[in-house]
């Protein structure tokens, strides 16, 4: 996984051509936050940051109220993240469907096997696939789907 670009405050008000006070201000009420902090207890942002922190620009020109604007980043947060959700959700169908061929392949192999053999290729598998099939069995509890 790629590591994110994050900006410090100067930096990131630079970007979105606002002031560092304005970045302090809407970090106060929660319009955006940082994504963590520096060892030197920096706050440092992220890309995502300075999209919102643009938008919000955009939508100040525009004269939207900043309750507004909350209420409609708020609503922007959810659909992306929805996007999000409803991507890795798509990844892993299809990671499912790959291991579904996987087991079909080994199927016949496993049977030739002698039964010492078998007993140790499942004694590797056993603790992955407990794991997996518990992390499924909690997704799917959330969901409402079992």
């Amino acid at each position: 996984m790629a590591e994110k670009t994050l900006y410090r405050i100067g930096v990131l008000s630079k970007m979105a051509d606002v002031s560092p006070r304005t970045i302090d201000f809407y970090t106060s009420i929660g319009l955006i936050q940082p994504e963590t902090r520096s060892a030197k207890n920096y706050r440092l942002y992220s890309d995502e940051t300075l999209l919102r922190l643009k938008r919000i620009v955009q939508m100040k020109q525009d004269k939207y109220s900043l309750e507004e604007i909350k209420e409609n980043i708020n609503v922007w947060n959810k659909v992306s993240r929805e996007e999000q959700v409803s991507s890795k959700l798509t990844d892993l169908s299809l990671h499912l469907e790959q291991l579904q061929r996987y087991v079909k392949e080994l199927e016949p192999v496993l049977s030739q096997m002698k039964p010492h053999q078998a007993k140790q290729v499942f004694k590797r598998l056993v603790p992955q696939t407990a794991a997996c099939v518990e992390a499924l069995a909690l997704l799917l509890n959330k969901g409402g789907l079992m």
